[in-house]
């Protein structure tokens, strides 16, 4: 009978340490969107409370989720306080049938799991924008500033406009121009929920503003934006800057400085005149000084060839293999090369150059 009271006492104790056992994680939503929109990308915090100094690392698992990416599963968390921890999760909402995903966390010590977690998807609004708006550029953000924009003479039709864009909160990668064929991105960066684009377009060269809007998250309202379209006085010429598919103008101009030589010279011998001989002498030069052989090179493997020789410039492609080239020019830390294995001329960074 005894016995029968001693495990009735032990098993009272067991349970009572069970049920009442202190938890040493609690979580909880610090910051969640109650409305999303299609393409958004949106900041969840999750907030820690940790009860326990005996752990030495948190991790988290995501799960059960659709529609969504995660784009920084592998986040730190960050100590606000002796016992406060949060981390700032981001999401890309791929369409209206979405799930944020179910987080889990782990509270770990020297490998051991000390107590564990989890959080479940709340209930979001999903809405779409910008369907009846021909001039949405797709761009959603808390906050959406043009820093700079600049326009160059493309070719003899058209004009090409680089500009600069900062945002908050942002979806700047897909961002596009309506009603335009030619446009893409040169350069973006993500730092947390800071977003910068560097975008190029090409326009008919009479055009003289474009006008696109933006949803502003802050107001629930589209923003228009205006970009000046001011040609620059410097002409970026099909072989100066841009355009390098026309390869075949450097050649034109090394055949048509010699055919000027000899024209001037058939009229030299026919008409003996002293003006002709000298414009026979300055187009005998010409032709030399445009004649002369380049310095060669390679261009080498996974290099990038630029269309216009700053730092922000469009990408024009990306050098698979060594390519043989020529040395047309240098610019500003930029070589302007002429390709011999494949018809082009572009620009390439220094050290993008190498001898054969």
């Amino acid at each position: 009978m005894k016995r029968i009271i001693y495990l009735i006492i032990l098993l009272n104790i067991f349970l009572s340490i069970n049920l009442f056992a202190a938890k040493n994680l609690y979580l909880s939503y610090k910051k969640i969107p109650d409305q999303v929109y299609k393409n958004q990308k949106i900041e969840v915090v999750v907030k820690a409370l940790i009860t326990t100094n005996d752990f030495d690392s948190l991790s988290t698992t995501f799960s059960n989720s659709s529609n969504v990416t995660i784009l920084n599963s592998n986040s730190s968390w960050r100590k606000i306080s002796n016992d406060t921890y949060e981390n700032s999760y981001y999401f890309k909402l791929k369409g209206a049938n979405f799930r944020l995903p179910n987080i889990s966390v782990k509270l770990l010590s020297s490998g051991s799991i000390i107590d564990e977690s989890s959080l479940s998807t709340p209930t979001i609004r999903y809405s779409d924008v910008g369907t009846g708006d021909t001039r949405f550029s797709g761009a959603i953000a808390d906050k959406f500033i043009l820093k700079a924009y600049k326009t160059k003479q493309y070719n003899n039709k058209e004009a090409l406009t680089i500009i600069d864009i900062d945002a908050l909160n942002s979806n700047l990668e897909d961002f596009k121009l309506q009603g335009i064929t030619e446009q893409g991105i040169s350069n973006i960066k993500d730092e947390g929920n800071k977003q910068n684009l560097v975008y190029y377009f090409v326009t008919p060269i009479y055009e003289k503003k474009v006008v696109f809007t933006y949803y502003n998250l802050a107001t629930k309202s589209f923003k228009d934006v205006t970009i000046p379209l001011i040609l620059q006085n410097e002409l970026v010429s099909t072989q100066t800057d841009l355009n390098p598919n026309d390869s075949n103008f450097e050649k034109y101009k090394k055949i048509f400085v010699i055919i000027v030589f000899v024209l001037f010279l058939i009229l030299y011998i026919i008409k003996r005149n002293r003006i002709l001989l000298i414009l026979t002498i300055i187009s005998f030069i010409t032709a030399i000084m445009y004649n002369l052989p380049n310095s060669k090179g390679v261009v080498k493997k996974d290099s990038y060839v630029y269309i216009l020789p700053t730092k922000n410039s469009t990408i024009f492609f990306k050098v698979e293999n060594n390519q043989n080239v020529e040395i047309l020019q240098r610019k500003n830390g930029f070589i302007k090369v002429l390709g011999n294995d494949s018809n082009f001329i572009g620009w390439i960074k220094e050290e993008s150059f190498g001898t054969d």
